[in-house]
């Protein structure tokens, strides 16, 4: 246990230290450490065990973190504008308020995870698993979404302008005040999808029709 402790200790000085050389981290075990608003921009830590880690208000742009493990990891209010998260554990994660546009989520596990108020514009969720997640207000402008499991997720008030949601499943998903104007979603799963207040405007429904400006009520 002291060997492990003090591995961590010396990778957690490296990470701080603005004079240290070393960028690449990918497979180390940083579980449970503490780096709230430290600058972790442009390291590679493809692959690391980051479960449970406080991330807080921290800087990860163009961070790789590719196939990471980022399982109940806190990461409220980071900057990860054009990380790459794909095939990441991010299940029960906590990302509110946090900044993810132009990221790149390629079947990434987000079961669970919270996004509330986060921005994801222009972010690459292709296939990701976004079942059960809370993207309560967040900010999907433009996102793409293909293919992406969104069964049972809170998407009320999101905003989903011109976002790619083709083929994506949303049974039981809540879109209660969401804004879908302009959104695709061909060939999308709507069984049982809260549908009240809905923002439909030339939005291409599931069946390939483009909707008229209009606001859905429906249960």
């Amino acid at each position: 246990m002291r060997n492990y402790a003090d591995q961590q200790e010396l990778i957690l000085n490296q990470i701080k230290d603005k004079c240290c050389q070393r960028k690449n981290f990918s497979g180390c075990d940083l579980s449970g450490i503490d780096l709230r608003g430290i600058d972790l921009s442009g390291i590679n830590l493809m692959g690391a065990d980051l479960h449970e880690v406080n991330l807080s208000n921290s800087d990860l742009t163009n961070t790789n973190l590719n196939g990471a493990n980022l399982i109940q990891a806190t990461l409220c209010g980071a900057s990860l504008t054009n990380a790459d998260l794909s095939e990441a554990n991010l299940t029960n994660a906590d990302f509110t308020y946090a900044n993810l546009c132009g990221s790149f989520l390629w079947r990434t596990q987000c079961s669970k995870t919270n996004l509330w108020g986060a921005s994801l514009c222009d972010t690459n969720l292709t296939e990701a698993d976004l079942s059960a997640a809370i993207l309560i207000e967040a900010s999907l402008i433009e996102a793409n979404l293909f293919r992406a499991n969104l069964a049972g997720a809170k998407l009320c008030g999101a905003t989903l302008l011109e976002a790619n949601l083709t083929e994506v499943n949303l049974t039981g998903a809540d879109l209660t005040w969401t804004n879908l104007t302009k959104a695709n979603l061909s060939q999308a799963n709507l069984g049982e999808t809260k549908l009240i207040y809905t923002k439909l405007w030339d939005t291409i429904m599931p069946d390939g029709i483009t909707h008229e400006p209009q606001i859905v009520i429906m249960d």
